[in-house]
């Protein structure tokens, strides 16, 4: 029995293994590249911010000292209610506030359609719009290095997210990590091959264009960020992922506070698949000029999964043979060992995926030598608890948008 499970785990292992030299190897070729160059610069910043007056400050201020100006009534922050202190502090800057009307639609992607709405009924036109998280913070030269990934004509393109509490606990130290797995690890390369990256968040800008096609902003998923990736891909939109224009994000400090968080951005991604992958995988056959992209994205984590479930078979057999025994007194050394060895590595394995990262980054990453040794012990374990963020995920029945409170600092 047990040698039948190993095989079983060893075989899900390999399928995994095999689909990611598969999928890299067929998705290699692109040539999904801007074709034609933008001119002005006339830009808007959209920021949704429902009760955040103890983080709002800290992004306007940063906008406000932007080595590239841009008017402060050009920066539209959208609440929910004017009594929100967040309106007042709103207007000691100047910036412009847009008040929610249809509440009882509760996402981002909402909140952003309301904001967008309001800017289209003012016949105000912007060549692109900016969208950021209320805790955000941008380095002072975010926008000027975000002029010539523009000015190249790319339709959508995303700054460098560092992380600006990750010092404060190792749970946002590792947190901080799984962006830049996403980023430095994937689409830093995905950019060198002509590929569609995949948006993570906020820190990103999408041009005029789209904006004034859709007349709206038609994303409203758990996950709007991962739904306008795959448009993009679909679509053939050209993306791109900008190092330079960095900003800062704020991490939860605590594990509990990361599950929430997860299963929504887990519940999210397999949602917004259900919907578009029958497109994309149809439009595969008959697109050359982003072919990659498609393919890359049709298959997702896929390989991993398969990668995973072998591994947890192989581990749960292992220790259901080890409890068997241990009722029949038989020896159980052997399998213990067993255990431990491929517990290890699987340690080991992401432990070196985690140098990787850390290392990529060197000393962008906003992590002291101390957080980054830590996070690079622990981060093989909080990339783990995926596993069973992934399961609540799948089997919950409802899984809804919930504010995160931000701007809370380490005890």
């Amino acid at each position: 029995m047990m040698m039948v499970i190993r095989i079983l785990g060893m075989l899900f292992i390999l399928i995994g293994l095999a689909l990611v030299v598969f999928v890299a190897y067929k998705s290699k070729v692109n040539n999904n590249k801007p074709r034609k160059r933008k001119r002005n610069h006339r830009f808007c910043i959209l920021i949704p911010a429902r009760d955040e007056s103890k983080v709002i400050g800290g992004l306007l201020e940063s906008i406000k000292n932007q080595t590239y100006k841009i008017k402060m009534e050009d920066v539209y922050v959208i609440i929910e209610d004017e009594k929100d202190k967040t309106n007042e502090i709103c207007k000691t800057y100047g910036a412009s506030v847009v008040v929610r009307k249809k509440l009882h639609l509760k996402s981002k992607g909402y909140a952003l359609d309301e904001g967008i709405e309001e800017i289209l009924k003012r016949n105000k036109k912007y060549d692109a719009y900016f969208i950021f998280d209320a805790d955000n913070i941008l380095d002072k030269n975010y926008l000027k290095n975000m002029i010539p990934s523009f000015d190249k004509g790319y339709d959508i393109a995303s700054g460098y997210r560092n992380c600006k509490n990750g010092n404060d606990s190792v749970i946002a130290a590792c947190s901080s990590l799984t962006f830049s797995l996403i980023n430095t690890v994937f689409n830093d390369q995905r950019c060198r091959d002509t590929k569609n990256i995949t948006l993570s968040g906020t820190g990103f800008y999408v041009s005029g264009d789209l904006i004034e096609r859709w007349g709206c902003y038609p994303f409203h998923s758990l996950t709007e960020d991962y739904e306008l990736s795959c448009y993009a891909i679909l679509n053939n939109l050209t993306t791109y992922y900008n190092t330079k224009s960095i900003f800062y994000d704020e991490q939860p400090l605590t594990y509990n506070k990361t599950i929430g968080q997860r299963v929504r951005w887990i519940r999210g991604y397999f949602d917004v698949r259900k919907n578009y992958v029958p497109k994309i995988k149809a439009a595969i056959n008959g697109d050359e000029v982003n072919k990659g992209s498609k393919i890359e994205e049709a298959f997702g984590v896929t390989p991993y999964v398969f990668i995973v479930i072998g591994i947890v078979v192989w581990l749960l057999g292992i220790i259901f043979k080890i409890v068997c025994d241990s009722l029949l007194h038989f020896p159980i050394m052997f399998d213990v060992a067993e255990l431990l060895i491929l517990s290890f590595s699987v340690y080991l394995a992401l432990l070196v995926i985690t140098f990787i990262m850390i290392n990529k980054e060197k000393d962008k990453l906003d992590l002291s030598y101390e957080m980054k040794i830590k996070a690079l012990l622990f981060n093989p374990i909080f990339l783990c608890t995926f596993v069973s963020c992934a399961i609540r995920a799948l089997l919950k029945k409802e899984v809804t948008w919930t504010k995160v409170e931000h701007g809370i600092k380490k005890d």
